[in-house]
């Protein structure tokens, strides 16, 4: 298997149109749903931009007050969320020209990916630099954690729930990330709210990597073999995810020498992150080919059907009833 192309341009806009009211359509044998998809929720200041979108701002201003971000970087993340159907531009003030940012229905539509981010940032990762909002169901009036189900059967859909892969625009090399955009630094002021997240999927070779072991990779040598990376990168990333705590290491089945990488209950925890986060970019990006990914639910027998539920009463999860509210 050869490497995965490289990024591109870091300084270049998307170069596809992106209607944000019906789904992108991708050219055959580029990159796919799953890349496109890496290539947004791979940058912590898009994520971080979107989730104060969602609590409602719309001004470039509001933007800079909330959040340590430079000119430069949020003028360029706001164009780029634009290009890619996210926001609609809308004028304000004609005087002046100033404008507004307005979610569209494809940026709403990332509510999912958001509150599972959340939900696992804050259950797993205790240290946060700010302290995370909590997060109240309206229809039952409680904190709440999502739930991951099929809603073809209304059973759950855990890892081990659901079967399935690579479908007929699938590939490694064309799920790199499509990114636009530089990650944002550990190091930058005021660091994120999703900080063990971007290890996960900030970087393209962890996203390949954790993809890998929820299809049932779980040796060096599989890791090593589906996704064509040197084993220097490899070990890193292997290393990043055992000192997460997302992995442990065992003894090999066949040799003792051999370890074997399993998930722990954190790094299974994350799945409802992956699979929102697959569902979303399917519906938005589609390939000419078909899907990239494709998951049966073991318990119906059917294609698995994306749905989150309120872990306190069982009600299906919309987010116009997800209230957030600032700790104390």
């Amino acid at each position: 298997m050869t490497n995965p192309p490289s990024t591109p341009s870091t300084d270049t806009a998307p170069p596809l149109v992106h209607p944000s009211d019906r789904p992108t359509r991708l050219p055959a044998g580029e990159t796919n749903a799953v890349g496109w998809t890496l290539g947004l929720i791979g940058d912590e200041w898009n994520l971080l931009i979107l989730r104060y979108a969602m609590l409602g701002v719309r001004r470039y201003g509001i933007w800079r007050q909330e959040l340590p971000i430079s000119h430069a970087v949020l003028t360029r993340r706001l164009n780029v969320l634009t290009e890619m159907g996210m926001f609609e531009r809308v004028e304000y003030q004609q005087k002046a020209k100033r404008f507004e940012y307005v979610l569209t229905r494809r940026g709403r539509d990332l509510w999912p990916v958001l509150l599972t981010i959340w939900a696992w940032e804050s259950q797993w990762v205790p240290a946060h630099p700010e302290r995370l909002p909590r997060m109240v169901h309206k229809t039952c009036g409680r904190t709440f954690l999502p739930t991951l189900m099929c809603a073809a059967c209304g059973r759950p859909a855990r890892a081990r729930d659901v079967t399935g892969g690579f479908g007929p625009s699938g590939t490694w090399s064309r799920s790199v990330p499509a990114a636009t955009t530089r990650r944002r630094s550990s190091s930058a002021e005021g660091a994120g709210m999703f900080p063990e997240t971007m290890a996960l999927i900030g970087n393209r070779w962890s996203a390949a990597l954790l993809g890998a072991a929820f299809q049932g990779a779980h040796r060096f040598r599989d890791f090593e073999q589906r996704l064509g990376a040197p084993p220097t990168i490899i070990s890193d990333r292997l290393r990043v995810f055992c000192d997460l705590g997302v992995f442990t290491q065992i003894p090999g089945s066949e040799r003792a020498d051999w370890q074997s990488y399993q998930f722990t209950d954190k790094g299974r925890a994350f799945y409802p992150v992956v699979m929102t986060a697959i569902d979303w970019g399917q519906r938005w990006f589609r390939a000419a080919e078909g899907p990239a990914l494709v998951y049966t639910h073991r318990e119906c027998g059917q294609d698995l059907q994306v749905q989150l539920t309120c872990d306190q009463c069982a009600g299906v999860l919309r987010g116009t009833e997800v209230l957030v509210e600032n700790s104390t």
